[in-house]
Order: C-alpha cells, then structure tokens, then sequence
C-alpha cells in the first residue's frame, strides 16, 4: 500500500521504515527537513508540506498516518487535512490524543465523507524491530483497508471512534502502577459501557483481546522489568539520572475516566502523584522510572514540557461543552 506519514519523531519514522521494509510506500512530511530527508536516504518520497502529501497520494482512496503530539498540533493538523481530502479517505492519528477528541473528530469528518481512525501505539524506539502494540478504533470499512499496514505494524482488534485511544490511554496508565494497576485499568475499561455516560462515549471493549494485544510487544509487559533489569546492570546507583519523572498527560485521563465512571484506581492515582512529588523530591524508585522510561521510549530528563499539552478546547458538539451549556 502507498500511505503518508505526518510527524518523524521517535516513533514515526521508525514506523515508517518498517513499514517499508515489508514493501510499503510512504509519503513523509515532517516540519524540520533534516527529519524528512532521513527518511529519503531509507526509501521515502518526503514532501514540504500537507497539501504536498495529499496531491503525492494518488489513487483513491488515500490514508494518511500521523505521528504527532497530543494538543494543538494534532488538532490542526486534522482539521487542515479534512479539508483537503476526499469522501472515503482516511485520517489515522497514531498518538496520545484524548479520546474524547477522537470521537468529536470522527463526527466531524465524517460529515465530509473522511473516514477517522485512531490507533493508540505502544512500542516506542524498538517497535522498528519488536513490532508495535496496536489498540485501533474506527469504521470497519476503514479498518479493513488499512490491515495490510496494521499487519505490518503489529496485529489489533478495533472498536468505535475513540476506543483505540482510550485503550491506550489505560494501557499508560497501567504503565504507571504496573502490577497492582492492571486490576483497576481493567476495571475502568469494564465501566466504559456504564448507562450513566453519554451514549456517544461507551465503549463495549473485549478485555480478553486488548490483554492479548497488550501481552504482544508491550511495555507493560516483563520487558519493563528487562529494561531495569538492564539499566541497573550498567550502574546499579542509576547516578546518570536525578529521579525527576515527567507524566504525559495519560495517567491524568485515566484517572479522570475513573472519577466520571465511579471506578476505584488508587494504584493508578497514588503513582501520577508520586511523579508530581517525584519534581521536588527524588528518590532511588524516581530513578528507576527514568531509567525504565529512557529504555523503552527514549524520554530523557529536563527534555520534555513540563506538563503535558493541555487538552483541545470544546467546540460546541462536544459533549464536555454540552454539558457545560446544560
């Protein structure tokens, strides 16, 4: 299949090579063009800008990847993309984006006839050779179409609009408070469905499939204890990090999906706050999670955003501003 591929960070474009050694093409577009040139050198046919992407795609219809922070930039990159595509092509936002914004961004483009999938990641810098944990929500029809690409990534079950972002977002959050937090992630998952949320946001998620989805290549896996293993193998005082942990902002959804569920998650909450008191005080455990944090996804100390990117503002279909409206 031929697809494009926005953002060519950690990820992306380890995504997008891997996706080219199994025979895929990808149009790639990243704002820096060292970035797109890399992937060049690799095979890619890089472009310097959205609209290049979507002319360079040719055929119908056209599936378009992005790889890009949650927040704003994802945002506007959605809403410019529905503007250039046509009816029966696809959007797939492969990051951390809040489900809730899936589900609003499906509604909208589906208005266009542009089909929205989202398709929480796991994997971080060795997805390119481990494979990728896919948790994917979406039209079926979508979805279909796109499994040459999800086979070459790793195998996923999908669900509705939001779903896969949802599943992940609890997948970091059990990342979060590892063993004990699998029982109350899980528990989240099985409210989803609950009469008291808005019709639109329940989800009737098959907790059989997502472990198995999660048990194949995942970070919350035993490689977490690999990763520590290793790290402390190198220096067992871990002196090469401060203990200062940085959240990215899905263990905050999780536990806000706990609250509007009525689910107990107090090993999920109690590790989120461990990492806030983690930027005042550090101790040899903050160490541990930085080491484990650099080992799986390259996150490196005083080189993230202090906070995650606040979430995208209500527009006025969405249930978070209909609610406030009431």
């Amino acid at each position: 299949m031929r697809i494009g591929m926005i953002g060519l960070g950690k990820m992306g474009g380890n995504m997008s090579r891997r996706l080219m050694k199994a025979g895929h093409s990808c149009v790639v577009f990243a704002r820096t063009a060292k970035s797109r040139d890399a992937l060049a050198k690799d095979g890619a046919t890089a472009v310097a800008s959205l609209a290049e992407v979507v002319t360079t795609l040719e055929g119908s219809p056209r599936a378009i990847w992005l790889m890009l922070p949650a927040g704003k930039v994802t945002e506007d990159t959605v809403e410019v993309l529905g503007g250039l595509l046509s009816a029966g092509d696809m959007i797939i936002d492969g990051g951390n984006s809040f489900y809730k914004d899936d589900i609003r961004r499906a509604k909208m483009l589906a208005e266009k006839g542009v089909r929205y999938v989202d398709c929480g990641t796991s994997g971080g810098v060795w997805g390119i050779d481990r494979g990728y944990c896919m948790m994917i929500g979406g039209p079926r029809d979508a979805v279909d179409h796109l499994d040459p690409i999800f086979a070459a990534l790793a195998p996923g079950i999908a669900g509705p609009s939001g779903a896969g972002h949802f599943v992940k977002m609890v997948h970091n959050g059990i990342e979060y408070g590892l063993m004990q937090a699998y029982a109350e992630g899980f528990d989240i998952l099985r409210n989803k469905n609950c009469e008291d949320l808005p019709e639109a946001e329940r989800f009737l998620l098959n907790m059989p499939d997502i472990a198995e989805v999660w048990r194949r290549g995942s970070v919350v896996s035993s490689w977490l204890l690999d990763l520590g293993a290793a790290a402390l193998a190198k220096d067992p005082e871990l002196a090469g990090y401060s203990g200062f942990v940085q959240d990215s902002g899905e263990g905050r959804w999780t536990v806000e999906a706990a609250l509007e569920e009525a689910v107990p998650a107090d090993v999920i909450s109690a590790a989120l706050y461990a990492r806030f008191r983690s930027r005042k005080d550090h101790t040899f455990a903050e160490k541990m999670l930085s080491a484990m944090r650099f080992g799986f996804g390259g996150h490196i100390e005083g080189q993230e955003p202090i906070d995650p990117e606040p979430k995208a503002a209500p527009q006025p279909d969405h249930p978070v501003a209909r609610t406030a409206a009431a």
